[in-house]
């Protein structure tokens, strides 16, 4: 077996992926797009594997390293992902800011209709300045 033939599409597989990173808004494609990277990272370790021809066979162990270490990755990422939803209506990448303060909290705010608390600890009716105030 010849190893250009997996090597090129392992290439393209993690060049899709890389795109679907990168140009991706949605959280699930974006997490699609990972999958689709790790399996050209999973076509890669076998080929060389069989290329090699390798008595331990090290490329298709961590091959199911791999496969098993991508399942928990997507149960973990697609449970974030469904809180991320119900919680705020999206699942945008973009509009996922949610340390955000200052100007940018406001600007988010304007654009979604969200309220949004600018104010420091120090400037509440019930800061830590307020506290010690009644303590004293």
């Amino acid at each position: 077996m010849h190893l250009v033939y997996p090597a090129v599409l392992a290439a393209l597989l993690f060049a899709v992926g890389l795109y679907g990173v990168l140009a991706r808004r949605n959280a699930i494609l974006v997490l699609m797009s990972v999958e689709l990277m790790l399996n050209a990272v999973n076509l890669n370790l076998v080929a060389f594997d069989v290329w090699l021809r390798d008595t331990l066979h090290a490329g298709q162990a961590l091959t199911l390293f791999t496969i098993a270490i991508a399942a928990a990755e997507i149960g973990i990422g697609l449970a974030i992902v469904l809180l991320v939803y119900r919680n705020r209506g999206t699942a945008d990448v973009d509009r996922l800011r949610d340390l955000n303060e200052g100007e940018d909290a406001e600007r988010y705010a304007a654009d979604t209709d969200v309220a949004v608390d600018t104010a420091g600890p120090g400037d509440r009716p019930n800061g830590p300045d307020k506290k010690a105030e009644a303590v004293a």
